[in-house]
C-alpha cells in the first residue's frame, strides 16, 4: 500500500503558485494553499476537511498540496508558495531554530507515527538495551525518527554513540525485512507489514498506552503553522481553518473506518491493501487524533524536551516561542 499520493500529481503546478495574499475563490470563498507532509496518517484530517465541505462551510477554499516532508512544507511557507504550513512539531522546531519566522496555532495529531522494530533476521533483539553495538535504520540523522530514537536509547541507558545508525530515506521497510539493517523506525503500514513477515514491534508510539510509558504522555505531531508577519491579517481565517480541521478530528473518531478511507484520494491506497489501511485507521484513530484542534502545551513540552535531549536545541529552550496559543487557546 502506498503511503504518499504520486508526487507528479499532487506537487505539479507549484511554479505557478500565488505568492501569498490573500485572494477570493468562487462564491467569495477565502482561497488558501496549505502544505502539508505526505505520510498516511498525518494527511487524513486534512482531506476529510477538504472531501466533505468542512473547509467550504467555513468559507474557505484550500488547496492542498502534498510536499516530500514536513522540511520541504516548511520551505514552501517560508518561501510564500503556500499560506499555511502542516507538519510535525519536530520540523517546525527545527526550521524555528534556524530562523524561520513561523507561529504554530493548530495541533491534529497528538502521537509520533513512528514504531522501533526489530528485523525478523534479527529476532535477538526483544528490546531496547538489545540495539547497543546494532544498525539501526532512520530517514535521516536530525529527523523526528533519529531524535526519538536517540531519546528512546538514553531512557534505556544505552548510549546512543554506540549505536550505528543508517540513513535510510523514508522508506526502510525493505532494507528491515532483507536484515540489511537490524533494527529501524518505521510507520504504518510498514510496521504490520514487518510484523507479518516475523518482525518484532520493541516500541510503538502510535499507541497512546505506550507514548505515555516511553515518553510521558501525548507528544504534539502534526499542527498547522503560518508565516509570523501575517497573523494578525489572517486571525479569523486561522480559526477558520481550525473549526474545519476539528469537524474533521471529530468525524474521524467517530465514522466507520470504510467512511474514512472512502474519503481518501484514489491515489493514496492505488495498489494497496484497503483492508489494511482501514484495519490501520481503526486500530489508530481514537489514540493519534484529538478531539479539538487546540495545541496540548505538556504534550509540546515533551517534543522541545527529547530535542534538547538530542542535542538539536540548547538547553532551556521554550516551545512556547514557536507556538501562539491565543488565537484558540491552550489546551
Amino acid at each position: 500500500m502506498s503511503c504518499c499520493v504520486d508526487r507528479r500529481e499532487v506537487v505539479k503546478g507549484l511554479s505557478g503558485l500565488a505568492l501569498g495574499g490573500l485572494t477570493l475563490g468562487q462564491r467569495g470563498q477565502r482561497r488558501i494553499k496549505l502544505a502539508f507532509c505526505s505520510q498516511l496518517l498525518c494527511i487524513i484530517p486534512y482531506e476529510v476537511a477538504a472531501r466533505r465541505g468542512y473547509f467550504r462551510e467555513e468559507g474557505l477554499e484550500v488547496e492542498l498540496v502534498y510536499a516530500r516532508g514536513g522540511s520541504q512544507a516548511l520551505q514552501f511557507l517560508v518561501g510564500r508558495a503556500v499560506d499555511y504550513a502542516a507538519t510535525s512539531l519536530d520540523a517546525a522546531l527545527q526550521a524555528y531554530h534556524q530562523g524561520a519566522p513561523i507561529l504554530r496555532f493548530a495541533s491534529t495529531g497528538r502521537l509520533p507515527l513512528f514504531a522501533l522494530a526489530a528485523s525478523p533476521k534479527a529476532p535477538e533483539i526483544r528490546e531496547i538495551k538489545d540495539l547497543e553495538g546494532r544498525t539501526v535504520g532512520v530517514s535521516a540523522l536530525g529527523n523526528a525518527d533519529h531524535v526519538l530514537l536517540v531519546y528512546l536509547l538514553k531512557k534505556a541507558g544505552v548510549d546512543p554513540k554506540r549505536v550505528r545508525y543508517a540513513t535510510l530515506g523514508p522508506n526502510l521497510y525493505e532494507a528491515l525485512k532483507a536484515g540489511h539493517v537490524e533494527a529501524g523506525m518505521i510507520q504504518e503500514p510498514a510496521l504490520s507489514l514487518l510484523k507479518e513477515a516475523g518482525g518484532r514491534e520493541l516500541v510503538n508510539l502510535i499507541n497512546l498506552k505506550q507514548a505515555t510509558a516511553y515518553l510521558g504522555g501525548p507528544y504534539e505531531f502534526m499542527g498547522v503553522a503560518i508565516r509570523r508577519e501575517e497573523r494578525q491579517a489572517r486571525l479569523e481565517e486561522m480559526r477558520a481553518i481550525a473549526r474545519a480541521l476539528e469537524k474533521a478530528l471529530r468525524f474521524i473518531r467517530v465514522a466507520e473506518a470504510r467512511l474514512i478511507a472512502d474519503t481518501l484520494p484514489k491515489a493514496l491506497i492505488a495498489g494497496g491493501d484497503e483492508v489494511r489501511l482501514k484495519a490501520i485507521i481503526e486500530r489508530y484513530r481514537k489514540d493519534l487524533y484529538p478531539t479539538g484542534v487546540r495545541i496540548d502545551l505538556e504534550a509540546a513540552r515533551r517534543v522541545a524536551e527529547s530535542q534538547i535531549e538530542a542535542g538539536l536545541l540548547p538547553p532551556g529552550f521554550k516551545v512556547e516561542r514557536l507556538l501562539d496559543l491565543e488565537v484558540l487557546g491552550s489546551a
